[in-house]
């Protein structure tokens, strides 16, 4: 199957397996679950023929906005799709197969800018891969914990929205949270330990303030998924680690910069 035809199949299973399940709710009706799953994971595949190759091609990485984009979209809908086997989320796929479908599209049919491909040696493109999805999956966790509060605060009132219905309880909603949590966590463990064994100083000038802050942020995730192991953590508090575990590594990356081109240059 050529890249053209795999982006437009993806798109097509994403967009009417988002269609199929806006329909049911609106008309009220029950979902067919195995029906959903099947054509995500149809139109995953497609989505992974088409990322992949032009990701990964002869000049080195590709990793353009477009295509960081799409990989982290395939990245979370896979994660989704694994935890519809336990849990039923799937009125979460509305907003990431749409996210998947504009990025797959984009990724395709979009100018990819002047961004030439990022020819290094195997373990330092690992480390930019895990350090790019590891950032994705953090953010989509932050976007989850939003959702959460928001979710919480809604059940509070009364009468309870009709869209808060269509929800899944409380307990799933957490437990996806820190399924996200955990493969953020794991992704950015992999970054760090790339990044040590494959760079030549993860501690100089350039870096410094980014391996600092990225290591802060991984403590701060490790305390989280302990506590909430450990002692139960959850709610609001859950939200506020992640949410603080989420700046750090912001800071990191838009921080270093900020102190390598403006700071440094005086």
């Amino acid at each position: 199957m050529s890249i053209l035809l795999s982006s437009v199949f993806a798109a097509v299973f994403y967009l009417a397996t988002c269609l199929y399940i806006i329909g049911c709710f609106l008309r009220r009706t029950a979902l067919n679950t195995t029906l959903v799953a099947s054509a995500t994971l149809l139109g995953l595949i497609a989505h992974g023929l088409h990322l992949f190759p032009i990701l990964l091609t002869d000049q080195g990485l590709s990793l353009s906005f477009f295509n960081a984009a799409s990989l982290i979209a395939f990245s979370v809908i896979a994660l989704v799709l694994l935890c519809l086997l336990r849990m039923s989320v799937h009125v979460l796929l509305v907003p990431l197969l749409s996210l998947g479908t504009v990025t797959v599209l984009c990724a395709q049919f979009l100018p990819q800018g002047n961004m030439q491909p990022i020819n290094e040696a195997p373990g330092i493109l690992a480390h930019i891969l895990f350090s790019i999805l590891a950032y994705g999956m953090i953010t989509i966790a932050v976007f989850q914990s939003m959702i959460l509060l928001i979710q919480d605060q809604q059940l509070r009132k009364r009468p309870v929205s009709t869209l808060i219905k269509h929800f899944p309880p409380l307990q799933t909603m957490e437990s996806l949270l820190f399924g996200f949590l955990w493969a953020g966590w794991l992704l950015l463990s992999l970054s760090l330990i790339t990044g040590w064994l494959f760079l030549d100083n993860l501690f100089a000038q350039h870096l410094v303030h980014k391996t600092l802050l990225s290591c802060i942020a991984w403590l701060v995730f490790g305390i989280l998924l302990w506590g909430r192991h450990q002692l139960g953590w959850r709610g609001h508090k859950a939200i506020r680690w992640t949410i603080a575990g989420f700046f750090l590594l912001m800071l990191a990356y838009f921080g270093s910069k900020l102190v390598r081109e403006f700071i440094l240059a005086i």
